[in-house]
């Protein structure tokens, strides 16, 4: 991608300022002790060198490596449906490959259990493949800023840089922070925050966010539940090497026998594809409460994955069917609730608790089943 938005994996400006403004609300920054490794700082000191290395007009420096996300909630096992369809995210570890040269070469891989689908950037050639329909697909980019939008390998698979973005949103003057300086990851030197909400109706005990000491690329982020030694959910690089990829790497020719196409794609079709996205929910989705103990609020059937075991209409491969299936099987860990609110069924895990109500509500927060209940009398 375009640097900056796609595949500088930068923790974004705006960080250093909600860290600065937590900051303002107290003093939460702890020193931990400990041989230091790297130069000590604080963790508003520490986003502002990230944010300013995202910004270094020479990019992201060429690398490879492997990225792992694992979940442990404490569901019951999945079905791998070998899709990475998000609710086969909820259980055991998922990888993705990337090779980084610069703005021109990238190639991203999605290995799963039955297939693999890839994203490979080549100056002007752009290839998407899956091996599940044997079909390569060499997709034609138009416009001032082609590549923004472009889909990824593994749309559904979170990086390090995604989880970070997304979990520092919810800092703010609930929420205290330490940093340390000892941290390794990958083999690599890093710097560690740790986030830990104050509310006590948050299922979250802490959030460790580490930090490469020399290029400032988040390299994991971990997510532990109250009571839970090891991380409920984590996405981190598992290896990482700052070395220009060979450049056989991001050299494609489909397979003999496979199914070629061609696709024209553009920023217009990804601004409309969010917006047609946006649509779909803006109207429907409301949020109880804010920070870590924010609770989402839609009408069931929009959430519902459709389809079912015979298959679902117009779902090409049966995804549809697959997304019902793991849903149901979740579901049967459901308990029957009932409150003010009326009656329902509600799934705990470590770090989410869900609530579906009998009036077609679906209510899923961090939170415990106390305070998503609290949501669910809230109209």
């Amino acid at each position: 991608m375009r640097r900056g938005t796609y595949v500088r994996w930068g923790v974004p400006i705006a960080a250093a300022a909600v860290i600065g403004a937590a900051i303002g609300a107290g003093p939460v920054i702890a020193a931990v002790s400990g041989d230091p490794v790297l130069p000590e700082r604080s963790a508003q000191q520490l986003l502002a060198d990230a944010a300013a290395a995202a910004e270094k007009s020479e990019g992201m420096p060429p690398m490879s490596g492997t990225v792992q996300q694992t979940a442990s909630l404490g569901l019951p096992a999945l079905p791998d449906t070998g899709d990475g369809s998000p609710l086969s995210l909820l259980s055991g570890s998922h990888e993705v490959k990337l090779w980084y040269g610069d703005e021109d070469k990238m190639r991203l891989a999605l290995p799963t259990q039955f297939n693999e689908t890839n994203v490979i950037v080549n100056g002007d050639q752009v290839w998407y493949w899956d091996s599940d329909s044997n079909t390569a697909t060499r997709v034609k980019l138009q416009g001032e800023h082609p590549r923004e939008g472009l889909p990824t390998a593994a749309p559904t698979v979170m990086t390090p840089d995604q989880a970070a973005q997304r979990l520092l949103e919810q800092v703010d003057e609930s929420t205290t922070i330490s940093v340390s300086n000892t941290a390794e990851v990958a083999g690599r030197p890093a710097y560690q925050l740790t986030l830990t909400p104050k509310d006590p109706a948050s299922l979250v005990q802490e959030v460790r966010l580490a930090i490469d000491g020399e290029h400032y690329v988040p390299l994991r982020v971990q997510v532990f539940a109250k009571g839970s030694a090891e991380p409920a959910f984590q996405v981190g690089f598992t290896q990482l090497t700052f070395t220009p990829p060979a450049e056989e790497n991001f050299a494609f020719t489909p397979p003999a026998g496979a199914k070629v196409e061609e696709k024209t794609f553009g920023p217009s079709d990804a601004r409309q594809e969010h917006a047609e996205e946006a649509r779909r929910t803006a109207g429907d989705l409301k949020v109880r409460g804010e920070g870590w103990t924010a609770v989402a609020v839609l009408p069931a059937d929009a959430a519902m994955p459709q389809g079912d075991a015979d298959g679902a209409p117009g779902a090409p491969g049966g995804e549809g069917a697959d997304a019902r299936a793991l849903f149901d099987n979740v579901l049967k860990t459901a308990t029957p609730v009932s409150g003010t609110w009326g009656s329902g069924k509600m799934i705990r895990t470590k770090l989410v608790t869900v609530l579906l109500t009998d009036d077609g509500r679906l209510l899923v927060g961090a939170v415990t089943p106390e305070e998503i209940m609290k949501a669910a009398g809230v109209r």
